[in-house]
């Protein structure tokens, strides 16, 4: 369930930080407070990823996923570029996601996060 929460998470950062930019310095109505609400929630789900999982696997996992998918949808709805270069350091960044998720323990065993709250 963690791992639900770190991407869910990762989403809704990509949310906010999309957001971010609908919102014309907080003065469009509607783009604040989704944008708002995203960083809410993209917040509480983070924190909750903690009771199970590594800090820093977490949190590499959850603004990777947040700063990839800003990228992507910057390219694909915002205009923003699509060379080469972008694409390949994007691939990179995923790869690094993929790779942390592969190496970090399942939830609950020891060495994954549990284990510092217990006795």
């Amino acid at each position: 369930m963690a791992w639900l929460y770190v991407i869910i998470g990762g989403l809704a950062d990509v949310g906010w930080a999309t957001g971010l930019a609908l919102t014309d310095g907080f003065t469009k109505w509607v783009p604040s407070v989704l944008t708002l609400a995203c960083i809410l929630l993209s917040f509480y789900l983070y924190a909750q990823s903690l009771k199970r999982l590594p800090v820093g696997t977490a949190y590499a996992v959850f603004t990777g996923i947040g700063g990839a998918g800003t990228v992507i949808v910057g390219m694909l709805f915002l205009g923003e570029p699509r060379d080469g270069l972008r694409l390949l350091f994007i691939g990179l960044l995923i790869g690094g996601i993929l790779g942390l998720k592969m190496v970090t323990p399942s939830e609950g065993n020891p060495g994954s996060g549990q284990s510092r709250r217990e006795g």
